[in-house]
């Protein structure tokens, strides 16, 4: 019963998806996930150009068990780096590694590129993972909010 760690694959994609409603459920939003496979097919193994985003998997006696999803950011401070988007690992995996592999991985990445930042949201009300961040180094960022366009109000902007 060895983890194991990988860039994901198109074959992927429907335990990606089906991981991504399970946190949406622990995220208590079980209705929030509006993309299909069809859609991650695109967001992370285009035909054309460059992803959107990016995934590891973790994986489990051939079972993908958790994942990364990130993609590349930019500040004006300190050049490039990694936002994960989404870090999630089945609940019955939970304790066994699999998280902090995944964040490892990050940072790997993150230094092979010769980057600075690993940065992700979490919930308030997340007490276990937020634990696990600080456990791990991670520090909250309290004084920066995070805002939001959606729905009505970004296509009434888009409007101008």
């Amino acid at each position: 019963m060895t983890l194991s760690l990988r860039e994901a694959t198109p074959t992927d994609v429907p335990a990606i998806l089906s991981l991504v409603h399970g946190l949406a459920v622990y995220e208590k939003e079980p209705d929030a996930v509006d993309v299909d496979e069809n859609d991650y097919r695109q967001y992370l193994f285009p035909d054309d150009g460059e992803p959107t985003a990016h995934c590891f998997v973790a994986e489990k006696d051939g079972e993908v068990i958790g994942i990364a999803i990130w993609y590349v950011t930019f500040s004006t401070w300190t050049g490039p780096g990694i936002w994960l988007e989404d870090l999630f690992v089945l609940e019955e995996h939970r304790g066994g590694g699999a998280g902090k592999a995944l964040l490892t991985r990050l940072a790997q990445e993150v230094v092979r590129r010769g980057w600075k930042r690993l940065e992700w949201s979490v919930l308030r009300w997340n007490a276990p993972s937020i634990a696990f961040y600080e456990h791990i180094g991670a520090t909250a960022q309290s004084e920066w909010m995070t805002y939001r366009l959606h729905g009505e109000a970004l296509g009434t902007l888009a409007e101008g």
